[in-house]
């Protein structure tokens, strides 16, 4: 070991001199390369107040829910991590950032740099709807602005789709019912026409006996006077009644006030194609805090750099000493 370590202190200026070129290339990667700086943005659920302009009308109407607050909040953390709004702002910002030269490379791997410095991250267990979205450039302004223009792609892109669901919603709902009306007012209609043909068939039969009116009745029951006035002895209400009727209904121009509910459901109409959603003041999320722009680079970390710099060149230093040794034993022997 005491004549290695002094063949070792004998090659004392090959390893200073291995290790000071080392430390000198790392020295000049950490001062010359381009600082990149990383800013950032957390966002958290909306509030209650945020998402009430998607509630507008749907407390009072039946077979509507009003949406939550992390019904809300999925529909933007789905978009948040999608692939589709990277690649879309992948085209619309990224590339359009780049030079002739930079453009003209492969585009798959100019969108693998790009997701290199593009993250989503979720905070930790503890608040598990946080999320931080982290952007990192060489300009620190331009960092600042695509984390933000990146989030208020995600903002709109979410706030067309909630406000979508909830006007669908509403409009299937409005169709329903207006599909009930149109079914309610076909039906009337073919039930008066079915009035009409009895009528008609009971008219001939009157005339056909010279019964003009109807003769006195007494101490008729229920199912008695049911078939006097609309089953096989209806005739016996006399032709000048059955004229009187047929002459109302084909003169009838509607038939909605003698339709059950039809006003409810008019109503019900009108409740549901009336809803116009209340588009001020929505959000889909909460940003927690401002985007600042940033003032200290993350990359390279030059301390780090210099100090694996000594490190590795010491390593590397003693490993070519070692070998030296090891050649002048086995020259000296031979």
């Amino acid at each position: 070991m005491v004549e290695l370590l002094l063949s070792l202190w004998m090659q004392k200026w090959l390893i200073i001199l291995i290790t000071l070129t080392i430390t000198a290339g790392a020295a000049f990667y950490a001062f010359l390369s381009k600082p990149v700086y990383e800013a950032r943005i957390s966002v958290l659920p909306p509030s209650l107040s945020n998402i009430a302009g998607f509630n507008q009308g749907r407390n009072g109407l039946r077979g509507l829910t009003p949406f939550s607050v992390n019904d809300v909040y999925t529909v933007f953390t789905r978009n948040l991590q999608t692939e589709e709004v990277r690649r879309q702002f992948f085209k619309e910002i990224y590339l359009p950032s780049l030079n002739e030269e930079q453009r003209s490379s492969s585009l798959d791997r100019l969108y693998t740099e790009f997701s290199g410095s593009l993250s989503v991250k979720a905070l930790d267990k503890s608040q598990p709807d946080r999320y931080t979205i982290v952007i990192e450039r060489h300009d620190p302004g331009q960092a600042a602005n695509w984390a933000k223009r990146y989030i208020d792609l995600i903002a709109r892109q979410s706030l067309g789709e909630m406000l979508k669901n909830a006007q669908s919603e509403l409009s299937m709902q409005a169709g329903n019912i207006e599909r009930q009306i149109k079914i309610q007012r076909d039906f009337a209609k073919a039930r008066r026409e079915d009035r009409i043909t009895q009528l008609q068939e009971a008219l001939r039969v009157a005339e056909e006996i010279g019964l003009e009116k109807p003769p006195m009745i007494t101490d008729r029951n229920d199912g008695e006077f049911t078939a006097f006035m609309g089953g096989s002895l209806m005739y016996m209400r006399g032709a000048k009644a059955l004229r009187a009727e047929l002459q109302v209904l084909k003169s009838r121009e509607s038939d909605d006030p003698f339709i059950p509910d039809l006003r409810d459901l008019q109503e019900q109409y009108e409740l549901y194609a009336g809803v116009k959603l209340d588009t001020e003041g929505v959000a889909v999320f909460r940003q927690d805090g401002s985007i600042e722009m940033p003032d200290a680079a993350i990359k390279p970390r030059k301390a780090l750099i210099l100090a694996l710099g000594v490190v590795l060149g010491g390593m590397l230093g003693l490993f070519i000493a070692l070998i030296r040794l090891m050649l002048k034993k086995r020259l000296a022997t031979t």
